[in-house]
C-alpha cells in the first residue's frame, strides 16, 4: 500500500506542578486528537509537525524529544487503501496567538489522565504514555545540540585554492535553505561552526534568518583538528553545558570525535543512545546531516535522545 507522511506534536506544559497537554477536536470527525498533518511536497517531517501545530492550534511550538509513531490505514483520495505514518515529537509552547482553523473547533488542554480519557484513538495513548514517562524521568524539558556536516561542496579535485575557502555546490545551497527550517523547528538560537567557507555557507540562511553572527571556531575546522584534535573537544563540552539550543557545523574527519565525546554524556539510561551516537561516528554522516541530540536543563546536562536528519 503507498504510504501517506504525517507529522505532529504532543504540546505540553506544566501548570501548578501538574503536566498537562494539548488535544484538538476536529469537528468533521468528531473525534480528540492529536495536532498533525500531511507532509507538503518536499518537506521534512520536523518542519511539517511544527507547521501544522502553529496552523492548527495557532501555538508556537519548539520540537524537543521524538515520541511514538503510529501507522494505521485509511482511504486514498482515490478511494483506495494506504498507510498513514505519523511521527511525533514533544512541543514546547514558545507564542502564538491561539487562533484556530476551520478543520479545528476546539484545544482543550488536560491534565495526563483527563487527555488519556479524551483521546478517541488507542494508537494517540502511545505518545501519552511515552511523554507522561520522560516527564516523570525528568527527560521531558529539554534542549537541542544540532551536530552539522557541512552540505555538499564543490569536490576537492576541482579546487585549486585555499581548501578552507572551497564554497557550496547548487545542492548544498539548497540543502542549507533546507537546514535553515529543521533547525527553526527545535528553535536553535546559538550557531557555532568551523570557519570554512563550506561550513559556514551551511548555517548561513539559518543565521541571516535569525540576524545572528555565528561562532567561528578554528578547532572544529580540518585543519585546526588536525594540529590539536584536544580543541574540537574542548568546544563541545562548552557547547554541553551551556543553556542555548545550539547548532555545531564541521567536517566528515571532525565529527567523530565530536561524537564520541557526546556519548560520554549520554543518561546511563539510555544505552541505545550511546550506541546510535557509537555506530553514527563508525559509520560518518552524510553531507548536509544533522543529528539532534536532546539534552537536559541541569547544571551538568546527560543526553537523554538522538534523532538523524539526512538530505
Amino acid at each position: 500500500m503507498p504510504v501517506i507522511p504525517a507529522a505532529g506534536t504532543i504540546p505540553w506544559r506544566h501548570r501548578q506542578g501538574t503536566l498537562e497537554v494539548a488535544l484538538v477536536h476536529r469537528p468533521r470527525y468528531d473525534d480528540w486528537s492529536w495536532p498533525k498533518g500531511k507532509l507538503d511536497p518536499g518537506e521534512e517531517w520536523t518542519v511539517a509537525a511544527a507547521r501544522e501545530t502553529l496552523e492548527e492550534t495557532g501555538l508556537a511550538v519548539h520540537l524537543g524529544v521524538p515520541l511514538p509513531s503510529s501507522e494505521y490505514t485509511v482511504l486514498d483520495r482515490d478511494g483506495s487503501p494506504a498507510t498513514k505514518e505519523v511521527r511525533y515529537w514533544a512541543a514546547e509552547v514558545v507564542g502564538g496567538d491561539g487562533r484556530l482553523v476551520n478543520e479545528i473547533d476546539d484545544v482543550a488542554w488536560l491534565d495526563h489522565v483527563a487527555a488519556y480519557d479524551r483521546l478517541d484513538y488507542a494508537r494517540d495513548r502511545d505518545q501519552l504514555l511515552a511523554l507522561v514517562r520522560a516527564d516523570q524521568l525528568g527527560c521531558l524539558d529539554t534542549r537541542p545540540l544540532a551536530i552539522v556536516r557541512h552540505a555538499k561542496a564543490v569536490p576537492r579535485s576541482l579546487w585549486r585554492r585555499d581548501d578552507r575557502l572551497r564554497p557550496l555546490e547548487s545542492p548544498g545551497d539548497r540543502r542549507s535553505v533546507a537546514l535553515a527550517r529543521v533547525l527553526a523547528a527545535y528553535g536553535v538560537t546559538r550557531l557555532v561552526t568551523s570557519p570554512s567557507v563550506r561550513c559556514a555557507d551551511t548555517l548561513a540562511p539559518y543565521a541571516a534568518s535569525l540576524g545572528r553572527a555565528m561562532k567561528l571556531r578554528d578547532a572544529l575546522s580540518e585543519e585546526g583538528f588536525e594540529a590539536d584534535p584536544s580543541g574540537a573537544v574542548a568546544v563541545v563540552l562548552r557547547e554541553l553545558t551551556r543553556k542555548r539550543a545550539t547548532a555545531l557545523c564541521s567536517h566528515g574527519p571532525v565529527l567523530p570525535t565530536i561524537l564520541r565525546t557526546v556519548a560520554e554524556r549520554v543518561d546511563p539510561e539510555a544505552g541505545e543512545v550511546g550506541e546510535l551516537l557509537e555506530g553514527v561516528a563508525e559509520e560518518g554522516m552524510s553531507k548536509g546531516e544533522v543529528l539532534v541530540v536532546h539534552l537536559t536543563r541541569d547544571p551538568d546536562p546527560v543526553v537523554v535522545a538522538v534523532e538523524r536528519h539526512r538530505p
